[in-house]
C-alpha cells in the first residue's frame, strides 16, 4: 500500500513539474499582446489630443491637406521615419503619389513613451497592421 501512494506521489509531482516548465512559454505570447494593447491604450489618448484634429478620427486625413494614417508607405515603413516625422515636424510631402501640403509641427514636447505609443496606435489601427515601435527606438533618434 505504501508503494501504490508513493507512486502516486510521484506522478503526481511530475505531473506538477511538466505543468510548470510549460507555462513560461504558454505566458509569452499574452505578455507581448498585453504591452501592445497597453501601448495602443495609452497612443490613442496621445492620438486624440495631439493628432485627431488634422488626420480626423478614422484616420484618414484630409486630401491635399494632411496625410491618411491609412495603409500608408509612410505608417507602415519604417518606424523611424515615422518617429522622425514627429520629432523634427515635416511640410509638403507627397506619399504614394498624393501631395499634403499642411505643415505638420514637431512634437517635441511629448516623451518618448508618448511618441511610441501613439506611432504603435496608428500602425495598429486604421486597418494598419504593423511592428510597435519601442521607447528605446524613440530616444536613440531623439538624441
Amino acid at each position: 500500500m505504501k508503494y501504490i501512494l508513493l507512486v502516486f506521489l510521484l506522478v503526481g509531482c511530475f505531473s506538477v513539474l511538466k505543468a510548470q516548465s510549460k507555462k513560461p512559454a504558454s505566458n509569452a505570447k499574452p505578455a507581448v499582446a498585453a504591452a501592445l494593447k497597453g501601448s495602443v491604450q495609452r497612443g490613442q489618448a496621445v492620438y486624440a489630443a495631439n493628432c485627431l484634429s488634422c488626420h480626423q478620427v478614422d484616420g484618414g486625413g484630409i486630401p491635399g491637406m494632411n496625410a491618411p494614417l491609412i495603409k500608408t508607405s509612410y505608417v507602415l515603413g519604417s518606424s523611424d521615419k515615422l518617429v522622425n516625422i514627429l520629432l523634427k515636424g515635416m511640410q509638403g510631402v507627397e506619399i504614394d503619389g498624393e501631395e499634403y501640403k499642411n505643415i505638420m509641427p514637431a512634437f517635441t514636447h511629448l516623451t518618448n513613451q508618448q511618441i511610441a505609443d501613439v506611432l504603435t496606435y496608428v500602425r495598429n489601427n486604421f486597418g494598419n497592421k504593423a511592428p510597435a515601435v519601442t521607447v528605446k527606438e524613440v530616444a536613440a533618434l531623439r538624441k
